[in-house]
């Protein structure tokens, strides 16, 4: 190893006389490799700058990206928020459309039930009408026949009256006439005074109910003889008598 110490004391003396050799011709020739070191520094800067500069490219190119994502990434958070609005301004109409639905379907239903009562209420009005129509058309047939049942008696009766009618009218000297009353007869006597065989007495009978009745007399006769009188017809229902004997009233009257 060279120590410049010992070199510098081993040459002091030699300084000393003018003939002597310099001292920088009598060092040894060192190769220390600084054109090589400066040729490698020169290359690790130019690579340093160069790393550094793509590593500066590098950041600048992640910052651009970083914002474009960034920018992205708020449109589409923009986006995503109008579109939940939107998704929430349409749940709330639909929410809106579903009550409105269901109120106008409870409506309906109501109104359903309703029309459906009413349905149900005319079926059985409507069944409880045919009902009576179907017990009132038996009724009347009921009512037919027995009408007609009585006229055949009446007339089977009246072709037995005739012949004893046309007896009593001969043999009471009696006409019958209509009062303009329906079911009311009126019985007309003469030959009842002996001083006037025309005079007339009557009476009229109405027979509109069951239980016949005299509704007017003329002459006046008394009121307790002719209901006995009545009463016997109503009981027998024999006409001939009945006739008879009011003539015997009116007559006695006369007299």
């Amino acid at each position: 190893m060279f120590e410049p110490s010992a070199s510098t004391n081993g040459m002091r003396p030699s300084l000393l006389t003018a003939d002597a050799p310099s001292m920088a011709d009598s060092l040894p020739s060192i190769n220390f490799g600084f054109d090589d070191l400066r040729d490698r520094m020169a290359r690790f800067t130019e690579r340093f700058d160069t790393f550094i500069a793509k590593g500066r490219k590098q950041v600048l190119e992640e910052r651009n990206r970083f914002r474009i994502n960034v920018a992205e990434i708020q449109e589409d958070q923009r986006l995503k928020t109008r579109e939940i609005e939107n998704l929430a301004h349409k749940s709330s109409s639909h929410a809106q459309t579903i009550d409105k639905e269901a109120a106008e379907t409870a409506e309906m239903h109501a109104a359903i039930a309703s029309i459906t009562q009413q349905r149900d209420a005319r079926a059985q009005h409507r069944d409880r009408i045919r009902s009576e129509i179907a017990t009132i058309r038996k009724q009347i047939a009921q009512r037919i026949s027995a009408q007609q049942h009585y006229a055949k008696a009446i007339d089977e009766q009246a072709q037995l009256n005739v012949p004893e009618l046309d007896f009593w009218q001969t043999y009471l000297c009696m006409r019958i006439e209509g009062t303009g009353t329906v079911d009311r007869l009126r019985f007309v006597f003469t030959h009842v005074d002996e001083k006037d065989w025309e005079r007339e007495v009557c009476f009229d009978l109405d027979t509109e109910k069951k239980d016949y009745r005299v509704a007017s007399v003329k002459p006046k006769v008394d009121a307790e003889q002719i209901e006995r009188c009545v009463e016997r017809l109503n009981d027998n229902r024999d006409l001939g008598p009945f006739l008879k004997r009011m003539r015997d009233l009116l007559t006695a009257t006369v007299k």
